[in-house]
């Protein structure tokens, strides 16, 4: 997975469509999640796709998310969201402020807000998977 940072370089460099076209791209390039993973448990509420993550604990305690989606550009946008967070410590993903480090990314501004609105919900999930791992 790309770095946040060099998804934002790229993304600064373009402009409306190519953004989409980017989104897109990068909800392609997530690792494949099984579907028998897609449940009600990992299932994000109050997107307008379906939206699915899932947390795998590695070495280190470091966290490693799959997630999935039905709408390619909804896709997009959890790929944004685990490129702040993939592979750190379940600690570190609990306390940081995964909206605060995509803000930089304006999607409100340059995305509808069908397409925003679950945003607090898979940071929120993502960031209650941890929540509860870093606690176990």
């Amino acid at each position: 997975m790309r770095t946040l940072d060099d998804i934002h370089d790229e993304y600064e460099f373009l402009d409306g469509d190519d953004r989409y076209r980017l989104l897109i791209e990068l909800g392609r390039d997530l690792e494949p999640m099984p579907d028998a993973l897609k449940t009600d448990a990992t299932l994000v509420r109050g997107c307008s796709a379906s939206v699915w993550v899932y947390p795998i604990e590695g070495q280190d305690d470091a966290l490693h998310f799959l997630a999935d989606s039905n709408a390619a550009i909804t896709k997009g946008i959890v790929a944004l969201v685990l490129a702040a967070v993939q592979d750190r410590p379940a600690a570190e993903v609990a306390a940081t402020d995964i909206a605060a480090t995509l803000d930089r990314f304006d999607l409100k501004r340059q995305l509808s807000s069908n397409r925003t609105q679950g945003l607090p919900n898979m940071i929120a999930l993502v960031r209650d998977h941890a929540a509860r791992i870093a606690g176990a």
